[in-house]
This record gives C-alpha cells, sequence and structure tokens, in this order.
C-alpha cells in the first residue's frame, strides 16, 4: 500500500477544500440554524464533478478512484457533516448500487443522471420497526406480470424529502427473511409514492432526513437492482462503501475541531497564561491529532482494498467505527476546552458535537460493528464472494469514454 497520494488526488483534495472553505462553511452556520437544505451546494457539486467522483465517465462521472471518494468526504466534512452525508447517500449507498448490481441498460438509464447531478439519489433501507435488524423489515413487494407492487414505510432516509430516484428493500418472499430481500429503484412521481421530512433531530440540521411511504407503488421489473432475493447482499454492499466516506467524514471533523481548538487555546488564557500550556488541554488535543492520523489510516486502507477490488467489510467495519467514536470524543473534548463558549452557538465546536453524534450511530452502531469485529477475530464470520464485486479501479476503463 502507498501512502503518497497521486497528483489526482491532490487536485481532488486540493479543489474540494477550497471549494468547502469558500463556500460552504461561510454560510452552512445559517442553514443549520435554519433547519434549511443547502440546495444550491447540489448544483455546485455537480459541477465539480463530486456526485460521480468515482463513477466511469462513460457514465457521467468523474472518473475518480475511490481514495478519491475519500478525499471529498473528509473535506466536506470539515465543513459540515450534512453536506458529507450527500456523498455517502449519493453516490456511496446508491450510485454505486446502480454501478456494482445493475444492467448496462440501467446503468445508461440510471446511473448517468446521477453522476451528472441531473438526478439526486437516496436509500431506503431502514423502517419503524427495522434498523440494525433488516430482517426485520416490514416492507413487501409482490409480483404482478412484469412489474412489482410495492408496500410499507422508510424511515430516516437521508435526502427523501430531496432525491429523485430511492433505492429501497422489500421482501418478496417474507418466509426467506434476508434471503427474501430485493431491491429496487423507486422514481419520484411513481402513484402512491409519498416523502416527508423529520423535524427535531438533534444534529445534521442543513441536511434532509425523512421518511419514503408505499402504498401500492408500481415498479417496473427493469427497476429492480440485482437478482429477486439479492437485496439483502445488495443493501450490505452499499453500506461497505457509506461506511468509508462515513470513516473519511469522522476524519474531516477530528481535523475541523481540532484546529478550531488550537486557534482558541492559543487565544484564551486563564491563570496567566495560555490554555494551551495546560498540560490537561494538551492531552486532549494530542490525541485528536492521533486519533485523525489513525482515523486517517484506516479509511485509507479501506478505500486501497476497494480500488484493489479485494473485499473490505472487516476494514470497512473497523474505519467506520473507530473513526465515528474518534470523532465523537474529539468534538466533545473541543466543547471542553472552548469551556462556556463551546455550550453555545456562538462557536462551530457546538454544532460539530450535535453533528458527531448521530455517525456513531447511522451506518450501523457502534455496537453492531464491535459485534462484527468480534465475529471475525473469533473466527465465527468470514466474507463470502458476491455474484457482483465493486470492480476493482482502473483508470483505462474509468477514464475513457
Amino acid at each position: 500500500m502507498d501512502f503518497a497520494y497521486t497528483t489526482e488526488h491532490e487536485m481532488v483534495r486540493d479543489m474540494v477544500r477550497d471549494f468547502a472553505a469558500k463556500e460552504v462553511r461561510p454560510v452552512i452556520a445559517d442553514y443549520d440554524r435554519e433547519h434549511k437544505f443547502p440546495h444550491f451546494l447540489l448544483e455546485r457539486m455537480a459541477e465539480l464533478g463530486l456526485l460521480g467522483i468515482c463513477i466511469p465517465v462513460r457514465y457521467g462521472g468523474a472518473g475518480m478512484d475511490y481514495i478519491s471518494l475519500g478525499i471529498v468526504s473528509e473535506a466536506l466534512e470539515w465543513a459540515d457533516a450534512s453536506v458529507r452525508e450527500t456523498i455517502a447517500v449519493h453516490v456511496a449507498l446508491n450510485s454505486l448500487a446502480v454501478f456494482q448490481w445493475g444492467t448496462e441498460e440501467q446503468k445508461q438509464r440510471l446511473l448517468k443522471p446521477l453522476a451528472t447531478g441531473e438526478k439526486i439519489g437516496c436509500f431506503g433501507l431502514t423502517e419503524p420497526a427495522a434498523g440494525s435488524d433488516v430482517a426485520a423489515m416490514r416492507t413487501t413487494a409482490r409480483r404482478d406480470g412484469d412489474d412489482y407492487i410495492l408496500n410499507g414505510e422508510k424511515m430516516w432516509i437521508t435526502l427523501a424529502d430531496v432525491a429523485d430516484y430511492m433505492l429501497v428493500f422489500a421482501k418478496t418472499d417474507p418466509e426467506k427473511r434476508h434471503r427474501g430481500i430485493t431491491a429496487f429503484m423507486l422514481e419520484r412521481g411513481m402513484p402512491g409514492l409519498t416523502t416527508g421530512t423529520i423535524e427535531n433531530k438533534m444534529g445534521v440540521w442543513a441536511s434532509n432526513t425523512g421518511w419514503i411511504a408505499m402504498n401500492n407503488v408500481r415498479v417496473p421489473k427493469t427497476n429492480r437492482i440485482g437478482q429477486e432475493g439479492e437485496g439483502f447482499k445488495v443493501a450490505m454492499s452499499s453500506l461497505d462503501n457509506a461506511r468509508m466516506t462515513v470513516a473519511a467524514g469522522a476524519a474531516g471533523t477530528i481535523r475541523a475541531v481540532m484546529e478550531l481548538s488550537l486557534k482558541y487555546a492559543q487565544e484564551r488564557v486563564t491563570f496567566g497564561k495560555k490554555i494551551a500550556e495546560h498540560q490537561l488541554v494538551q492531552q486532549m488535543i494530542a490525541k485528536m491529532a492521533m486519533n485523525y492520523d489513525i482515523a486517517t489510516l484506516l479509511w485509507q486502507r479501506s478505500a486501497w482494498l476497494k480500488n484493489q477490488g479485494i473485499r473490505n467489510t472487516r476494514e470497512t467495519s473497523q474505519a467506520k467505527w473507530f473513526a465515528t467514536e474518534a470523532a465523537w470524543e474529539a468534538a466533545s473534548d473541543a466543547v471542553q476546552i472552548h469551556g462556556a463558549y463551546g455550550y453555545s452557538g456562538e462557536y462551530e465546536v457546538e454544532r460539530y458535537l450535535r453533528n458527531a453524534k448521530g455517525a456513531v450511530i447511522y451506518e450501523g452502531t457502534t455496537q453492531i460493528h464491535q459485534l462484527m469485529q468480534a465475529a471475525y477475530a473469533l473466527g465465527w464470520r468470514q466474507d463470502k464472494p458476491l455474484r457482483c464485486e465493486l470492480p476493482a479501479y482502473d483508470p483505462d476503463y474509468w477514464q475513457s469514454e
């Protein structure tokens, strides 16, 4: 594994950091306070190629690799987690699922508008009574000729009220539990399909979170992603992709709160000296610096494995678990360093703390990842090859028309 960024990686990093610093961070606090989704940022992200960053050029994407996806995620969450969530959901959960599991016809029809930002995608797996226990989902899909009839509800869906394409999961054979789940791409405007927004969240106020309701929604067979009964595999492989972006984003949170803490610690004076000179403050800052490096190395390992076409469920789970817990701790310590000011909305660290909590819950709770890692260590869990693995990165293919 080569830890050095290529020239292309450095260009992506510099471009997205500049975008985050000049166009996102100056305005995002206002959108956060107003609980308002910044639609204009989607247009800018599309113009920069971020909404198709790791999708091949032939499908409308930027043709970059999976490390670039992580670089984008870290840079955006440095500004605000709500903006990074768009990349996780639109690119990693929705677009990459079509790229990995879709037919050539689906890639041409569905993936191209997603990669260019003409259409926005979301991912509907969680339900009111089924979160970590995916097999407990109640949404059903009944075959009717060349169509399926879907009924059910999805909850806590990022971009639910924004997305045009919704990758949802339903049971085509309820008796088989997770082996009876199938994936479908719903399109806004289908009769019986409605969405709404969930209010009063703890954080990520500038992101849209909502629900998807399906009342006899007729979906053509051509919108089924993967084979019947493969939905669980589609969902889990998609989560592998998104969890890497969550880990990279968490590294961005650590970097952001560390920078804010360093600045404040050099300015604030107590007991006749800058608080940066107090050893217990130094201890918190030192841990931020160490955890930023660890989180970065973990998500980069996951992305590198994706580039090689190597299954990385264990490594991605580990990166997500560590990085999100480290980001939550770093944001909490940043508030502590800022004292009473950190507890108020006057300083950015308060927003980072609120946002950081969500990441230890979504994309698999910390406890789910701990159980996964224990199962790997004990030899109880081994990853079997999928029918459709995420393709290894080949620049000749990715960047050709």
